[in-house]
This record gives structure tokens, C-alpha cells and sequence, in this order.
């Protein structure tokens, strides 16, 4: 399989989906604005979503995928089935035993994570309330990934990549049409969230059938692939996910900020999501399978190679989108967020995290591709460490920017501290040998430079003044805000092209 066809496959789907996703936003953020109830929905949706993105995005995938890459060119068929039935019981068991706990622990959890809306009884109550909804989408989005990790390991990659795009469908539906049925309204949202699990894991059943592969959810604790999976698992929360633990110690430090902290912070994190996801998720998804497969046959030279291709496609394409975050976060979040209950002071303030975010763009796509070096060979240790400094380091970063800069200085602590992150695991794969850069990277990176700075100037020269972009109405703001970009992409590219970059180059042949 052609890794480039496969990248621009499932980035394709993720792009569908993130645009889904503004829509959902530009519908939540019209409809509810930025305030209590929404702090309230977004403390209660962050909890389930950062499980998902610990256990299910995160460490289960990146210890169930070598394993079960490893099976399949190893064992052969009867052991990978065997194998996907007994992981597949295990996992079921421990998230409908954790989705129990956290429904009836829900008070407790939001005095953990959100412990400035104790002072606020109607807050507190109706995030207590909301999270007893969205506390099961664990449940079914977990299960959706272990599905996602066996299409994934078979080349399978567009159906996982379409499918978060139910959720968001599941969103607009809700907050267009459901809202007026609940009370408080935001309550629909939570119930969003519930169907769109749902609606996700059901999506996945018909595909892993048609292969054979649909679990048979037989329990066995003594199989050495389930207690190898889940040696692997705890460890790897850290190593992972150590950006979205950031997150949710900062809803714990932006509870305590001026009312609409919170969702300042989550509407610059979704801005900084969507090259995220179009590059580093991307990225992430494929590489991981050939890692494991040449990992598993000791190929160490292209194991390094793909490394490589994989560096250079972070750089050619997370530089030029965090430059472009940081010089267009006015006419963005406006052009998304910027209506009915939404002002001009949601704006502002949602403007200030996009530019902190975007200082750690790039190191966050590369973790995406630094990490699965390390797991791909079922190394956890250098991985952890690696986290454990960075959370600390973050946590430190936090409570010195979040004085002068207030919720921006929280987004700028988990940018920088990506930066740790992404250097030390750099460092620790050169270290080991495991990734030796090949030549001409000085070329690459002159090169690059010099397009992003052109960019940069056509970006500068032809983007309207803040005032503008408030006084625009919604059309106009779409439309000019289409043609800067395009216009800005187009001056990035066209100058890589004169300067020598063709699409051939970054072709990569992968795991079949």
C-alpha cells in the first residue's frame, strides 16, 4: 500500500469530519454562547472524552495494535480471532464496571475536575447531571476502537477515519431539533453524545463481519496477549496522552478563572484540532501498522526510513498551519464562532488561546509520529519517563503563566510544554539508533522557510483588520475567508514547487 494514497485516504475522512465538527460548534456556540450552561456541558463531555482519548485512542490502541500486527505475521489466522474474542470480553467487562462507577461517582468526579463550580450550586448540579449522561459514551467509543484497530491493522483505514463524523452529526441534530425538549436545553447535548456512541460502534459491526473478525466476546484472563496488552496499557495512558491530561488539569485551573474560561479554552482547542487530526491523527493511524510489521521483521533501516518520511511530512505540512493559526485567529473564530450569544469579547478571549495553542502545533503532530516509534517495538518505559517530565514541567508552566496571561497562559503551557515532549522522545530514538535522519533534511528545512515565510507575508498583506471582521456579516466572513486561505495555500505550495518539492518524493510504500 502506497502510505501517501493511505494518509491522503484517511485524512480525506477526517476532514469531513472536522468540518462537520465546525458546523456542530457554530451550532453549540449560536445556541448556548459561552457561559454557565455551556461550562457545565464541556467539564461534563471533557471527562469521557479524555477517557477515550487515554484508553481508546490511546493506550489500548497503541498496545493492541503491534500485538495484534504481530499475531497476524506471526501466529497466523486461528490465534489473531482467538485474540481479538478474548481482548475483546476483557475490555467489554472493565469499561462497563468503570461506566458504572462513573455514573454513580459523579458528584465526586466533578468536585475533582472541576472544583471551582462548588461555589455555584446550579453549576455544580447540572454538570453533576450532564456527566451521568455522557459518562457511558466510554462504554461504546472504546469498543469502537478496539473495532477501529483491527480494520486499521488490515489496511481498513477509511471506515474508522469517517466514523467520528456521527458524533458530530449527532451534535447538530440535538442542538437544532432536541434542545427544545429538555431542561434544562443544554441537556440535549449530553444526549448527543450518548447516541453518538451509539451510532459509532454500530457503524463498525457490518465491516469487521464482512472480514470474519466480528468478536465473539469469549472471556479468558489467562491468554498471554490479553495480560500483554494490558502490561502495556497503564504505562502507555502516560506516554500518549500526556497532552490531554494537560487539558484536564487546566479545566481544573480555568474553573477557578472568570465564567467562560472554559469554553474559551475548548473553542481554540478545536481550531488547533483540525490540523491535528487531518495530519497528526493521520499520521499516527498509518504508521503505527507498518512500524509493527517491520518492527516484527527486524527491519531496522526502513523502520527508521518510515520515521523519516513521516518527521518530513509533519514540517512540510504543521508548519505553515500554525503559522496560518496564529495570523488568522481573528477571521477564523470568527467566521465560526462569532454569532447570536457569542460576542465580541468570546471572540478576543478565544483568540488570545488559539495564538498560544498554535506555539505547540507542531511538536503535537510530531508526538503523533514520535510516539508509535517507541510503541510500534512495545518499548514503554523511555515513553513514560518521557510524559512524566513533561506533565510535571506543564503543571509548573501553568501556574507561572496563569497569572499574567490567564486562560491564554494554560494554552500556552501544554504548546510548550508539546516541545518537551516531542524533543526528548526525538532525542531518545536517536539515541537508540532507532532513527538515524536521512541526508538532505539542512536543504528541507532552508526550503521550507522560505515558503512559510511567503505565506506569511501574502497572509499579512491580504487579511482585513479585526474591525472588518466583525462588521462582516456571515457570507462575507466565509468568503473571504476561503480566499485567504486558498490564496495563502496556494503561495505555500507554488514555492515549494519552484524550489524543487514534487508530490513523487514523499510517495512511501507501506504495510499490504
Amino acid at each position: 500500500m502506497n502510505l501517501l494514497k493511505a494518509l491522503a485516504t484517511v485524512s480525506s475522512m477526517t476532514l469531513l469530519s472536522r468540518i462537520l465538527g465546525f458546523v456542530r460548534d457554530l451550532v453549540i456556540a449560536r445556541a448556548f454562547g459561552a457561559g454557565l450552561a455551556t461550562d457545565a456541558f464541556f467539564v461534563a463531555f471533557k471527562l469521557p472524552n479524555l477517557l477515550r482519548r487515554l484508553f481508546a485512542e490511546g493506550a489500548f490502541s497503541q498496545a493492541f495494535v503491534p500485538i495484534l500486527a504481530e499475531y497476524k505475521n506471526r501466529r497466523g489466522e486461528s490465534e489473531t480471532r482467538l485474540l481479538v474474542d478474548h481482548v475483546a470480553a476483557a475490555l467489554a467487562a472493565a469499561l462497563f464496571i468503570a461506566t458504572l462507577i462513573g455514573v454513580l461517582a459523579a458528584p465526586l468526579i466533578i468536585y475533582v475536575t472541576a472544583p471551582g463550580f462548588a461555589a455555584t450550586p446550579g453549576k455544580f448540579d447540572l454538570t453533576v447531571s450532564l456527566l451521568r449522561v455522557t459518562f457511558p459514551y466510554i462504554f461504546f467509543i472504546s469498543l469502537t476502537a478496539l473495532a477501529g484497530g483491527i480494520l486499521n491493522t488490515y489496511s481498513r483505514f477509511a471506515v474508522p477515519a469517517v466514523t467520528p463524523t456521527l458524533l458530530n452529526l449527532s451534535f447538530i441534530g440535538f442542538a437544532l431539533w432536541g434542545a427544545p425538549y429538555f431542561d434544562p436545553p443544554v441537556k440535549a447535548l449530553a444526549w448527543a453524545v450518548f447516541a453518538g456512541g451509539v451510532a459509532q460502534l454500530a457503524l463498525q459491526v457490518p465491516f469487521l463481519a464482512r472480514m470474519g473478525l466480528l468478536p465473539r466476546f469469549t472471556l479468558n484472563l489467562k491468554d498471554e496477549g490479553v495480560w500483554r496488552i494490558l502490561r502495556q496499557m497503564g504505562p502507555a495512558v502516560f506516554g500518549v496522552s500526556i497532552s490531554q491530561v494537560s487539558l484536564v488539569i487546566n479545566v481544573i485551573f480555568a474553573s477557578f478563572l472568570v465564567t467562560g474560561s472554559v469554553s474559551w479554552l475548548y473553542y481554540a482547542d478545536r481550531l488547533m484540532e483540525f490540523p491535528m487530526g487531518l495530519l497528526g491523527a493521520a499520521l499516527g493511524t498509518i504508521l503505527l501498522p507498518s512500524l509493527a510489521r517491520h518492527h516484527a521483521e527486524r527491519s531496522a533501516q526502513a523502520y527508521s526510513e518510515l520515521l523519516d518520511w513521516g518527521l518530513r511530512l509533519t514540517l512540510l505540512l504543521a508548519t505553515p498551519a500554525a503559522v496560518a493559526l496564529a495570523l488568522l485567529a481573528v477571521p477564523l473564530v470568527a467566521t465560526l464562532f462569532h454569532y447570536g450569544a457569542f460576542g465580541a469579547d468570546d471572540l478576543y478571549a478565544t483568540r488570545r488561546a488559539v495564538m498560544a495553542y498554535s506555539v505547540g502545533l507542531i511538536a503535537l503532530v510530531m508526538v503523533k509520529v514520535l510516539a508509535p516509534g517507541f510503541y510500534a517495538r512495545q518499548d514503554i518505559k523511555t515513553p513514560v519517563k518521557i510524559a512524566l517530565l513533561t506533565l510535571g514541567l506543564t503543571q509548573i508552566m501553568n501556574f507561572a503563566f496563569i497569572l499574567p496571561f490567564k486562560h491564554a497562559g494554560l494554552a500556552l503551557a501544554i504548546g510548550l510544554g508539546a516541545c518537551v515532549n516531542a524533543a526528548l522522545l526525538l532525542r531518545g530514538l536517536r539515541r537508540r539508533d532507532i532513527y538515524t535522519p536521512r541526508p538532505g533534511w539542512s536543504a528541507f528545512l532552508l526550503k521550507l522557510a522560505v515558503a512559510v515565510y511567503a505565506m506569511s507575508t501574502v497572509l499579512w498583506l491580504t487579511t482585513a483588520s479585526d474591525a472588518t471582521w466583525l462588521a462582516m456579516g456571515a457570507a462575507a466572513r466565509a468568503a473571504n475567508l476561503a480566499w485567504v486561505v486558498l490564496l495563502g495555500a496556494a503561495t505555500y505550495f507554488a514555492t515549494l514547487w519552484l524550489l524543487g518539492f514534487r508530490i513523487a518524493d514523499f510517495s512511501k510504500r507501506g504495510l499490504e
